[in-house]
């Protein structure tokens, strides 16, 4: 879930389409589960993990040099190897070396490095995105991706129809008419359907993979309301939160240079293919990738139509096995049982717990359903804070300092069951020191919510709590 609650608020047809929705919901809420992830899936070693290069999997001998110096970053090898271990069990995809990765905040620097990276295409470019905006960013990134696609670089882009269903589709019709392959992710037309109509699963990736090369994942959606940076006093295009007070969006985003995003690149057409969405060419979408870095990353892409959700269940163990820190930033937390008894337990076992959550949010249902978990994980220990002066639409981890990712998942029920979502894992000391500069600078800008003042709120405020977490499987 993102902004799609702005989108979705005119007219007949959008409540016509939000009956169709919540209908769909309440028929697959019944059969849809999360995975139950026990703390004894760690069971192969660090050293039996896969781990690619440039040129492929690597030997035992070069992957144990890579890992040697990656532990030679971090004070505590203990906790980096239990969290490769844990990696290694969880999902089939490689660990993969030689990557350079880029910690981008908020859409300024996100919008500026990824037109840097589209205008040196040289022979493809896959954007897959939930919303793509009728504004000042979406038709600039438009152009741009017009102007490459007549350069020669086959431009292939993606977008989820309820994410752009205020997006008229003749915004579409000048990418189309230029060469570009446009593909609408699971109609909510069922005249325009290429398979099974199921208008409850949403493709709610953020990823931009160039010359695969080079790939960009987060939060951060194609539209102007990312236009202004949300540490900056001085704001371009200020927005507007339910209360008509002006709020900039704060948002991450990740660029990382280097083999993984051949891995990127394999979601992409899966999801491609699996939409049936025209064929796609030759034009060296798996290219031989030069090292561009020391980082290790894995690639992870959810899907409602696999057996359970990878990231869920990678995001379970992670924190299962977390020793010293969780630092978590989530936009949408509606935490199902199991993931907040992993926090609890945490906090219980000494562990410092720190979420940062909206103070503000396009959804008023999904900031009262997150609230009506606050007591139970504040009585645990669980520190919780709300960043203020911003809307917080970022999805980010940080554990034990060498455990990092940034990706499209929210902590709710609709990642985990319903979306196409995608995360980067990175397993990096060094890495998880900017990570945690940008939690304390988010910190710096939210409140603590303490134990004491949270019993002490208002009863209007308990039931809208309660009557939002009821629909909490539906958000």
């Amino acid at each position: 879930m993102t902004n799609k609650k702005i989108h979705l608020r005119s007219g007949c047809a959008t409540w016509l389409l939000w009956l169709l929705l919540l209908l769909s919901s309440l028929l697959l809420a019944a059969c849809s589960s999360l995975p139950t992830i026990v703390p004894d899936m760690d069971t192969q070693s660090a050293r039996s993990i896969q781990m690619k290069g440039g040129r492929g999997v690597l030997t035992e001998a070069q992957a144990k040099a890579v890992l040697d110096r990656l532990r030679a970053q971090n004070a505590d090898n203990t906790l980096l190897d239990r969290h490769l271990a844990i990696e290694g069990a969880i999902t089939g995809a490689p660990l993969v070396t030689g990557n350079k990765v880029t910690l981008l905040i908020d859409g300024p620097a996100t919008y500026a490095s990824m037109r840097q990276a589209i205008e040196g295409a040289r022979h493809h470019i896959n954007m897959e995105t939930y919303i793509m905006e009728d504004d000042e960013v979406g038709r600039q990134f438009a152009d741009l991706l017009i102007t490459m696609q007549r350069k020669g670089v086959q431009v292939n882009l993606m977008y989820d129809s309820v994410g752009c269903i205020n997006t008229p589709r003749e915004f579409f019709q000048p990418m189309i008419d230029a060469g570009i392959h446009v593909l609408e992710y699971n109609p909510i037309n069922p005249t325009q359907v290429r398979k099974d109509w199921e208008v409850n699963q949403r493709d709610h990736r953020k990823l931009l993979v160039v010359d695969g090369k080079t790939a960009f994942v987060g939060g951060i959606n194609i539209s102007s309301v990312y236009s202004s940076g949300s540490f900056s006093t001085r704001r371009k295009k200020p927005q507007l939160d339910q209360q008509g007070q002006k709020i900039p969006w704060r948002d991450t985003q990740v660029r990382i240079d280097g083999p993984v995003a051949l891995e990127f690149q394999k979601l992409f057409i899966e999801t491609w293919g699996r939409q049936r969405g025209p064929d796609l060419g030759e034009h060296r979408y798996f290219p031989p990738v030069a090292p561009a870095g020391n980082e290790i990353v894995r690639a992870i892409g959810s899907s409602p139509e696999d057996p359970y959700s990878i990231i869920y269940a990678t995001f379970i163990s992670a924190i299962q096995h977390a020793e010293s820190t969780i630092y978590l930033t989530n936009a949408y937390f509606v935490p199902d049982p199991q993931l907040r008894d992993s926090l609890k337990a945490a906090a219980r076992r000494g562990v410092d717990v720190r979420l940062i959550l909206p103070s503000h949010s396009d959804s008023s249902l999904v900031l009262y359903a997150s609230r009506s978990f606050y007591s139970e994980l504040l009585e645990a220990g669980v520190r919780i804070y709300e960043r203020q002066d911003a809307l917080l639409h970022s999805k980010t981890a940080l554990i034990d300092g060498v455990w990092s990712t940034i990706g499209s998942t929210n902590l709710d029920w609709r990642s985990f069951v319903y979306n196409q979502e995608i995360n980067a894992v990175i397993l990096s000391p060094q890495f998880g020191v900017q990570m945690k500069s940008m939690f304390d600078r988010d910190l710096g800008a939210s409140k603590e919510i303490t134990r004491q003042q949270w019993e002490q709120r208002p009863i209007s405020e308990r039931m809208k709590e309660f009557g939002a977490s009821v629909w909490s499987r539906l958000l």
